[in-house]
């Protein structure tokens, strides 16, 4: 007998816009990227969840708000 579990990520990206302020490494432009993650289950939704992600579009460097 053999088991197999299927399991699958899906991040879709919703919208981008600017953010205020600049990147402290490079001083380039902030972009505000919010997600919509997704994991399934054998085809079958389990979680959901929408995140908002921060990056600098010269260095391309992810920041992480505090």
């Amino acid at each position: 007998m053999c088991l197999v579990f299927v399991c699958d990520e899906d991040e879709r990206v919703v919208s981008t816009q600017p953010a205020p302020g600049a990147c402290p490494y490079c001083g380039g432009m902030i972009q505000t990227m919010d997600v919509h993650t997704q994991w399934r289950f054998c085809f079958l939704p389990l979680y959901s969840r929408n995140k908002r992600k921060y990056y600098c579009t010269i260095c391309a460097r992810r920041l992480v708000v505090l």
